[in-house]
């Protein structure tokens, strides 16, 4: 899933690969989806994209946005978008495509749900789209301690730190996945309440938010997520389903599992004490 390493990883990656390209051929649903998410009718996608040039590309939040001309193309959370050059076989399942006029494609997947979005920036007020515009992401300069600590003081003491940190759209892009790591660094267990903490936990918590996004994205993004070619992220993580099971990286004891607020959570019983 796509979230902050994964959605600056991927604009840097297209970036390099399709900026200043122009767009020559679009189709969507080419496999149809139930889940596969657009705006308005997907068969207008290529008369309003067929001949533009794209533009910036940028990483916000949990969704990648590619500019081409007077419209944004917008993929988000579930969508997998692979990079194919000209003669590379193209997968025969997938929910959308555009060739460029030296003849690489990009393809879109969606495997459990996922968002293709097609829009005009002024005309668009979809609430998730306007909130990772607008809220500072961590690394940025908008988002320091003060920031950070403004988060806190608008909640109640009883929200657990997985609430505070990855739901609402608190801090769009930081979600379940990255959320594993970002815990055991700072010691604290999902589930534990924010109003335990004390101000030293909160700037710890604040300068490990922002450390361990920067590694994360620095190398690419997460070894549970694959890159614009396929390939997976050059970070291990140290909770997720890949370490399961293994011991602690600062402890040695097994790490554990169990479902709360809509997903796992993995968690050292020693370094993260509810």
């Amino acid at each position: 899933m796509i979230e902050i390493p994964e959605s600056l990883t991927l604009a840097k990656q297209l970036t390099d690969t399709v900026k200043g390209k122009k767009i020559t051929e679009v189709e969507t649903e080419h496999t149809k989806h139930s889940f596969a998410w657009y705006t308005d009718d997907p068969q207008e996608y290529a008369g309003k994209l067929q001949g533009k040039t794209v533009g910036e590309i940028h990483g916000i939040g949990s969704m990648v946005e590619m500019e081409a001309e007077d419209y944004s193309f917008t993929v988000g959370d579930g969508t997998n978008i692979r990079y194919f050059e000209k003669g590379e076989k193209l997968p025969e399942r997938y929910q959308m495509r555009i060739t460029f006029e030296d003849e690489s494609s990009l393809i879109c997947t969606v495997q459990m749900y996922g968002a293709m979005l097609l829009f005009r920036p002024e005309e668009y007020d979809n609430f998730y789209y306007l909130v990772a515009k607008e809220k500072p992401m961590p690394g940025t300069e908008g988002f320091d301690y003060p920031y950070f600590k403004s988060l806190r003081e608008e909640l109640s003491g009883k929200l657990s730190a997985k609430a505070m940190l990855a739901t609402q759209q608190r801090i769009p892009g930081l979600g379940n996945g990255v959320l594993q790591d970002i815990l055991l660094e700072a010691g604290i267990h999902p589930k534990q309440k924010i109003g335990s903490l004390r101000e030293e936990d909160w700037k710890h918590l604040y300068s490990t938010v922002t450390n361990v996004l920067r590694e994360m994205t620095e190398k690419g993004g997460r070894d549970t997520e694959k890159n614009l070619f396929g390939q997976v992220g050059g970070y291990r993580t140290k909770l997720s389903k890949k370490t399961l099971g293994g011991p602690c990286p600062y402890c040695g004891n097994p790490i554990q599992k169990t479902a709360y607020l809509g997903g796992a959570v993995y968690f050292c019983p020693q370094c993260q004490r509810a």
